[in-house]
């Protein structure tokens, strides 16, 4: 049986310019974190959600919301189970009647869909485990050189020969 930990979503980056957009999860109660490289559109759909916007028409997470609710589901959790060659694989686990369906996910489609009604975040622990130990370099975006912790110091920080790895 594989332990899973509940993890919040700790930071949102969003550079426009850049071809990764980051979100941060952290462990809940713990020090763990790691970052998850995303897409623009999912990014903007992840802090639109975050921020409760309203919008004009239904965009694809809300498509997918609306489609689980209406087939009588509901999102019960996400988990993030894997993560193989820097690419991390999640399931978005829904409640149908009496039974509970995994469907396949990238992260970020997750966390969009989830995030605006406070759907729980777990990771398992190996691959949290994985994933907080040391980051790798394809997890930066290219010209951020040096991948920092914390995102939102690291905009506001000179260049000072750092590369923010051990």
């Amino acid at each position: 049986l594989r332990m899973l930990v509940k993890v919040t979503l700790a930071r949102l980056l969003i550079r426009e310019m850049a071809d990764s957009q980051f979100v941060t999860l952290q462990e809940e109660g713990g020090d763990r974190m790691f970052p998850i490289a995303i897409g623009l559109p999912e990014a903007f759909a992840i802090e639109r959600r975050l921020r409760k916007t309203p919008i004009p028409r239904p965009q694809t997470h809300d498509l997918l919301g609306n489609v689980i609710e209406l087939l009588g589901g509901t999102l019960v959790q996400i988990v993030i189970h894997a993560l193989e060659e820097g690419t991390f694989f999640a399931k978005l686990v829904i409640r149908q009647g009496d039974e509970m369906v995994e469907v396949d996910s990238r992260p970020s489609d997750a966390i969009a869909l989830g995030v605006r009604s406070d759907v729980p975040i777990f990771v398992v622990d190996s691959v949290l485990e994985e994933a907080s130990s040391e980051p790798t370099t394809d997890q930066q975006p290219p010209e951020h050189p040096g991948w920092m912790p914390d995102f939102d110091d690291a905009e506001d920080e000179s260049e000072d020969g750092e590369d923010g790895f051990a």
